[in-house]
């Protein structure tokens, strides 16, 4: 099964992605009267995260989420993807996302497989332009976590991404204080809003062309 699904998704990767479509899907539909984009006076910062998949001692197919510390940023608290901003020594943004994604959650870079990019997608909020890659782990990882960057990592069953039923919408907070109207991802009651849903949304999408998820 896993294999199968390992296979379905590089296909789908090189074959089409559906890039803004997907993202538009998951973009916030109302935001509050007061809230500003901010002003960067420099160009978007490199970054990437990493959507790591792995078989569960069960044969369930999942993959980790991550809730950020509580900082004054645009995404303290946030629950999203393990990843950050590329660093001057990084070779390519796959090195990058397989850097941070041990720093924050203690994969090891060399247990992870590669299995392509999905779209950049840059973040207005924070002037981050992000590369989503994809990688498998032929079985669970250990999980370390850095407290000054991560609160918790969430093993998330694939299957329930995939579930229409954990699309809704609704009022989220953000910055701890602005209220917005958008899509999300509600799974195991944690909710999932701007670019890391924009992301998972690309996957469902790929998913969805590969016929591993029925419509």
């Amino acid at each position: 099964m896993f294999n199968s699904f390992k296979r379905s998704i590089i296909d789908g990767i090189r074959e089409k992605l559906p890039g803004a479509l997907a993202h538009q899907i998951m973009l916030p539909t109302h935001r509050d009267s007061s809230f500003r984009f901010p002003e960067f006076t420099q160009g978007p910062v490199k970054s990437a995260v990493l959507l790591l998949f792995y078989p569960s001692d069960d044969g369930i197919i999942k993959f980790p989420l991550i809730q950020r510390s509580t900082y004054n940023g645009a995404h303290s608290g946030q629950i999203s993807l393990p990843g950050g901003k590329q660093e001057e020594n990084d070779a390519d943004l796959i090195y990058t996302a397989l850097r941070e994604t041990h720093e924050e959650i203690g994969v090891a870079p060399g247990s992870v497989e590669i299995g392509g990019c999905l779209t950049d997608l840059y973040i207005a909020v924070s002037n981050f332009i992000v590369t989503p890659v994809i990688g498998f782990a032929e079985k669970k990882p250990v999980f370390s976590i850095d407290p000054s960057e991560v609160e918790a990592v969430f093993e998330t069953d694939l299957s329930v991404l995939f579930n229409p039923s954990c699309r809704k919408h609704g009022t989220v907070l953000a910055g701890g204080k602005y209220e917005f109207q958008t899509p999300y991802f509600e799974i195991d009651n944690k909710i999932i809003w701007g670019a890391t849903a924009m992301m998972l949304s690309e996957l469902c999408l790929v998913a969805e062309y590969s016929g591993l998820v029925k419509t």
